[in-house]
């Protein structure tokens, strides 16, 4: 039992926190909320109107390709502080990690993660005009049966 007194305090603690956060948050935060008080605050600069829009897909994006390479210099410290002890296996380790790390990036790139223009149309793969009646003029109907006219059920 004593091995998971350690563990316990730290429940113990994480759970006080928490509780203490809360708590502390209720009894400073403010009163008597006003439109001042309740309106977004950043860098000391009021906002004089609302946001354009919305935040695109490629901002998270590039928060993806922060993330993706703190965790791959995480895990390269203590890789480069004992890599002498891991010889030709931690060398290959290594390099997998690294291939998997850069095939990440590669796929974040294809999506357009540091593609900040604006964005560009791009033409349907089907044409919208065609038909039945197009199509089967243009390829032949020959060996075909006859097109069925729609609402004609």
């Amino acid at each position: 039992m004593a091995q998971y007194l350690p563990l316990l305090v730290m429940l113990i603690l994480a759970i006080l926190f928490a509780g203490l956060s809360i708590v502390a948050s209720k009894l400073l935060g403010p009163k008597k909320p006003t439109l001042a008080k309740s309106a977004p605050y950043e860098c000391g600069i009021v906002p004089d109107r609302e946001p354009a829009e919305r935040f695109p897909v490629r901002f998270y994006l590039v928060a993806m390709i922060f993330i993706v390479f703190d965790i791959e210099i995480i895990f390269i410290y203590p890789w480069a502080v004992i890599f002498r002890q891991l010889g030709a296996f931690g060398l290959w380790e290594m390099l997998i990690f690294a291939v998997a790390v850069f095939v990440s990036f590669i796929y974040l790139i294809g999506n357009g993660a540091l593609n900040w223009g604006p964005a560009k149309s791009i033409s349907p793969l089907v044409d919208q005009r065609r038909t039945t009646s197009s199509t089967v003029k243009r390829v032949g109907s020959e060996g075909r049966a006859a097109p069925v006219e729609q609402g004609a059920a």
